[in-house]
């Protein structure tokens, strides 16, 4: 039986994992989050590691306050850098494989074509730096596939769905950023695409290396909210407005498509448009 730990087991990622595992009966799964083990402790993390091995270590624990992060530095990067440098420390025997989760806000977001995994990397918030470090102690580790994704939401957690879901009951008009694009990735999609790639791994081979993962199509916050609200019957009024009328602590990328052609050739992986994504989401 092939076994499978999924770090940060109660968020949007981690939720989605459990509610596939049904459809993977040849992997044992265990989840832990930071009730079960604190992540920021170095020898409670030295001491679960010795005492459990798994085959497989998805890594979906992370601190995703972006605009937090700004002010609470030090936490952000005990989550999302620390972390990991002890996961991949943990493994002496060299024989686990690590599928560690990244962020679109490793780029920054200047291009106007996808970025692809090649491209030199330009962190531009606390979030971003934090997010960027955590990438280190996988990078070149032929144990260890990185993947980055984007404006991740589902049913579960705090996400952007949520909050317009919410903002429809609330409101009769709000105003959504126009100016910031980018491509939703609804998390069950990757939890899905994450265990199809360890049945891939079983069956033809590990293939390490740094991994771009989003929905097909592209589109910007203020088209996803109109969406959002077309896809609920919601009579909400979306209106387009600049980042500069909505300033935040934290500097987001003004354009984070993602280049996904080596994803999907090296897994064999379809993957579904954002909008035939949403539509599964909103009606789970």
């Amino acid at each position: 039986m092939v076994k499978i730990l999924i770090t940060g087991s109660n968020g949007q990622l981690g939720s989605s994992i459990r509610k596939h595992s049904s459809e993977y009966g040849q992997f044992e799964f265990t989840y832990i989050d930071i009730q079960d083990l604190n992540l920021t402790h170095e020898e409670a993390v030295r001491d679960y590691f010795r005492r459990n091995t798994f085959h497989y270590i998805i890594n979906c624990a992370a601190y995703t306050a972006v605009d937090q992060a700004e002010k609470e530095t030090e936490k952000a990067f005990a989550v999302n850098a620390n972390f990991p440098v002890l996961l991949a420390s943990s493994d002496d025997k060299h024989e686990t494989r690590f599928i560690h989760i990244s962020s679109d806000y490793v780029y920054d977001g200047k291009r106007s074509v996808p970025h692809d995994e090649e491209e030199s990397l330009q962190a531009i918030s606390a979030y971003a730096r934090s997010k960027q470090a955590g990438e280190e102690p996988f990078r070149d580790n032929p144990n260890a596939i990185i993947i980055r994704t984007s404006w991740l939401y589902s049913e579960f957690g705090n996400n952007f769905l949520k909050t317009m879901l919410r903002l429809s009951k609330e409101k009769t008009e709000i105003g959504v950023v126009t100016d910031q694009t980018g491509t939703p990735t609804y998390a069950g999609d990757l939890a899905d695409a994450l265990l199809k790639i360890i049945a891939f791994s079983e069956h033809d081979g590990f293939r390490s290396g740094v991994y771009n993962y989003s929905n097909e199509g592209v589109c910007s916050w203020f088209d996803f909210a109109v969406e959002i609200m077309y896809s609920i019957g919601s009579h909400c009024q979306v209106n387009p407005i600049r980042t500069s009328e909505y300033p935040l602590p934290a500097t987001r990328p003004e354009y984070s498509v993602l280049d996904k052609n080596k994803i999907k050739q090296t897994f064999g992986l379809k993957i579904p448009h954002w909008r035939a994504s949403l539509l599964k989401a909103v009606h789970h």
